[in-house]
């Protein structure tokens, strides 16, 4: 029996709470981690896990097996990648979560550039607006806005994003155009609701060094920020885009941007739109392997000192 492995096996189930996500970390099917558990409890003579259909949970004989090696496979991945930072060489998986629109627009044109450096990597990309767990899915590092920052994770800043409120020349030419954000009162609004808590993004101002949220009538809520710049182009109101997005669809002429009259005549309504703050999570200092450290570099500095041509 190789017991390292079934051992990993039990470990990687009770971290990921089901024997589904340890056979996801360790990439082979449930089946085979199954086995893997059944095999190290026939040998210690023991039942470790109590299974259920809906759940996982360790008996008192796994209670005491597992306080004694839940360390010993995560000090075989240290070790590994002790070794592989002796040989100075970025190798193995990286696996890296973003919000969908991070990933979409600004991940996709940097890792194919950071994996022509460091051709011994392997990249997955998770694109989601949820959180991610970093344990039961097994992630190196997460990209998350300042909304989705969670406590117990470390979290380093690697970009302020500029947003745009926008809407499509149809829709202005049908309900006119908003010169001050009090204005959007009266306006059909587009806004995203945060997968991971079920709130609706707040619309932040800043004028004369104090922040505000205007009244606004939300008219269509979506979970999906792509989802909501279309809806915008079709007409259907006014929706807060990252540059990253707006931009593009502001130069073809599918979008308009918005407040930037009063910005460039400097007019008492100017307000500052509040931007978007983006960080790299960790699940702990020891997650900061030399493939986690190499890609956060290769990415702050990948990311544009302006967003305008993104």
């Amino acid at each position: 029996m190789d017991t390292l492995r079934s051992i990993e096996s039990f470990v990687k189930a009770i971290e990921g709470g089901s024997i589904a996500a340890a056979a996801r970390m360790q990439g082979i099917t449930p089946a085979a981690a199954s086995q893997n558990i059944l095999r190290l409890e026939s040998s210690l003579n023991a039942r470790l896990l109590k299974r259920t259909t809906r759940s996982l949970a360790l008996t008192e004989a796994g209670e005491i097996y597992y306080a004694k090696v839940r360390h010993i496979i995560s000090d075989i991945e240290s070790a590994k990648s002790l070794v592989t930072e002796f040989h100075g060489e970025p190798q193995g998986r990286l696996k890296i979560a973003a919000s969908a629109a991070f990933g979409r627009h600004v991940l996709s044109s940097i890792v194919p550039t950071f994996t022509a450096l460091h051709p011994r990597l392997s990249i997955e990309l998770v694109l989601t607006d949820r959180n991610v767990d970093h344990v039961k899915e097994d992630i190196d590092i997460s990209i998350r806005f300042k909304q989705q920052l969670e406590l117990g994770l470390v979290a380093r800043k690697i970009a302020t994003v500029p947003v745009i409120y926008c809407a499509s020349p149809a829709y202005i030419a049908r309900k006119s155009q908003p010169n001050a954000p009090e204005e959007l009162q009266h306006h059909d609004c587009l806004m995203f609701r945060m997968p991971m808590n079920g709130r609706l993004m707040n619309w932040g101002f800043v004028r004369d060094a104090l922040r505000f949220e205007p009244e606004i009538k939300p008219f269509i809520i979506s979970n999906d920020i792509n989802s909501l710049a279309e809806l915008a182009i079709g007409g259907a109101g006014i929706t807060r885009l990252a540059e990253f997005i707006a931009n593009p669809l502001i130069r073809n002429g599918q979008l308009v941007a918005l407040f930037q009259q009063s910005k460039a005549n400097s007019l008492p309504t100017h307000s500052d739109s509040e931007p978007l703050e983006f960080y790299a999570c960790f699940r702990d200092q020891h997650a900061m392997t030399l493939k986690v450290k190499t890609f956060v570099s290769h990415l702050i500095a990948s990311m544009p000192a302006t967003w305008e041509m993104v």
